[in-house]
């Protein structure tokens, strides 16, 4: 049972006192430390003298970190000044003990773990707090390489989760998650008491989080495309495919059967299917790791894609990257250049921008390739399965 005013649970020598000001200044700021590492079988510890970053998340509910936006950084004369982040990590932050029951504390209906830091980083900021990462107070962790936890046989625990947080905190905008896991809700509990608590404290909405608090996330509405990439050549089953942790970013892109199960196939253009092959493009989303080709599945995942108003292919903040050679997934950096694709819903052909190839599969049907544009081949034909006409006009007349 705690007892004290401030809830904190991090150990290492003058790191409390810089989380401590910043309470005392305001006891709805919740403070959060620079993670620094140890080693589970050394326990070497490793400082974290790196710039800093802040908290993030995708439309899959998972945490990422990301760099301190520009309009943050102008907010500040020095590097040593606390930063606002958008969501925290979990497990490593100070909350003043009034303020975390205010805020009705973890809801009871979460099991075991995940989704408990982003429920608490979205009603901080929507119910009247500030969440800040202080770049004066370090604290060490231990980063196991399997999960300590014994999770019940047949549950989801992290879905079931997240849906409770969707359906409480993220309004509307939760149907960009639910697109995610195929709109499977199952049983996720009652949530009536913590629909009440938003009421009560009067919270504001989703949307005025992602414009004022994390206007860096891309919205899956403003997609002009989204779902599988299917290439339309060789029998119409080849989807765009790859992963999507950033240790596979800078790897390239490649062709699977479309499963429609979502996942790697997700682009927000849906699927992404080439005509002659029916394969879709598919990744698990790492960074720097090629993109491929599988059979389409039609169940997102890997499959899935969004295509940008600015001519970006993104699996959330990855996007498909020309350099020269394979076409990878890299983190999306919003200038263009070997990340700006322009799709043409008539001859189905995807250009890139700077090297005005098109993007094509090679007679093996398993490998992306990038050659001169021809109409006449079908592998270089693509098929969006969501596609916005309406989007990809208005995005014409901005260009042009």
């Amino acid at each position: 049972m705690t007892k004290g005013k401030i809830f904190e649970n991090c150990i290492r020598q003058r790191w409390l006192e810089p989380l401590l000001d910043r309470i005392t200044r305001n006891s709805t700021t919740v403070v959060c430390p620079v993670i620094d590492s140890i080693d589970d079988k050394t326990f070497r510890y490793r400082f974290h003298n790196e710039p800093i970053s802040v908290g993030g998340f995708s439309w899959k509910l998972v945490f990422n970190w990301h760099v301190v936006p520009d309009r943050e950084k102008k907010r500040h004369k020095n590097a040593a000044e606390p930063v606002w982040s958008p969501t925290m990590a979990g497990g490593l932050f100070a909350i003043d003990k009034k303020f975390f029951e205010r805020l009705g504390t973890y809801d009871s209906g979460f099991d075991i773990w995940g989704g408990e830091n982003l429920e608490l980083s979205f009603k901080t900021w929507m119910c009247g707090g500030t969440l800040e990462i202080v770049p004066c107070s370090h604290v060490g962790h231990i980063f196991r390489k399997r999960s300590p936890y014994k999770w019940r046989t047949g549950v989801n625990v992290l879905k079931k989760n997240s849906i409770r947080l969707a359906e409480v905190w993220m309004d509307d905008y939760a149907k960009y998650y639910y697109e995610r896991i195929g709109n499977d809700l199952g049983d996720y509990g009652d949530i009536t008491s913590r629909k009440e608590l938003r009421r009560k404290l009067k919270c504001k909405s989703f949307q005025w989080y992602l414009e004022n608090i994390y206007p860096e996330l891309f919205i899956p509405g403003d997609a002009v495309a989204s779902g599988e990439v299917r290439n339309l050549g060789y029998g119409n089953k080849t989807c765009l495919d790859s992963p999507a942790r950033k240790t596979d970013l800078n790897k390239p892109a490649g062709l699977y059967p479309c499963h429609k199960m979502g996942g790697n196939q997700v682009g927000m253009l849906p699927l992404i299917k080439n005509i002659v092959s029916n394969m879709c493009v598919d990744s698990k989303g790492d960074a720097n790791k090629p993109v491929n080709l599988w059979q389409c599945h039609q169940q997102g995942g890997n499959q899935y894609w969004m295509l940008s108003k600015i001519g970006e292919i993104r699996r959330d903040e990855s996007c498909l990257d020309y350099a020269g050679s394979d076409v990878i997934l890299y983190p999306c950096h919003g200038s263009k250049g070997n990340q700006y694709w322009n799709y043409d819903h008539k001859t189905k052909q995807l250009r890139h921008g700077s090297s005005r190839k098109c993007l094509t599969i090679n007679s093996a049907k398993d490998k992306l390739l990038m050659e001169e544009c021809d109409l006449m081949l079908p592998r270089q034909m693509w098929q969006f399965e969501n596609y916005n006409a309406t989007l990809a006009t208005e995005d014409s007349h901005m260009r042009h």
